[in-house]
């Protein structure tokens, strides 16, 4: 995806990290997919992958504390698909060490990266300039069969 350089269809939204909060972070991601021209079942799945790895930055980042930041970027790159980028402020982790458990391993939780890896065509996991860690996901818009 190649429009990091066009600011103007870029949306940022930082907010606590609180669970409570991620009905405002999920409206605006299902905003942003319907702008992209997705369905109803992807913007879903975006929604989903979205919200799944927000939760993962709050329950692992911040173990479960409502203090810290989570800053969200948002880019429509049109005709293209959307890319979020989504920072905290937590400690700096080896990304090689973030996986989801088992998949026979049949019991609640702990799928939240599958999910995302699923969904999304691009998961790319970092440093963020200053501490923290940063996650950019990517959408592509699926190529018309007409």
């Amino acid at each position: 995806m190649g429009c990091d350089a066009d600011q103007n269809n870029v949306i940022r939204l930082s907010v606590p990290s609180d669970a409570a909060v991620m009905a405002v972070v999920r409206a605006l991601v299902d905003k942003m997919a319907s702008l992209a021209g997705f369905d109803e079942n992807q913007r879903s799945r975006i929604v989903l992958a979205i919200d799944e790895a927000c939760t993962n930055i709050i329950r692992h980042q911040y173990e479960g504390r409502t203090d810290g930041r989570l800053d969200i970027e948002t880019r429509l790159c049109m005709d293209e698909g959307l890319e979020f980028v989504l920072r905290d402020y937590g400690p700096t982790r080896d990304p090689a060490l973030f996986r989801g458990r088992d998949l026979a391993d049949v019991r609640p939780g702990g799928l939240g990266i599958h999910i995302i890896r699923e969904v999304m065509d691009s998961v790319e996991y970092g440093d963020a300039p200053g501490g923290g860690m940063q996650l950019r996901l990517r959408k592509a818009i699926p190529a018309s069969t007409d």
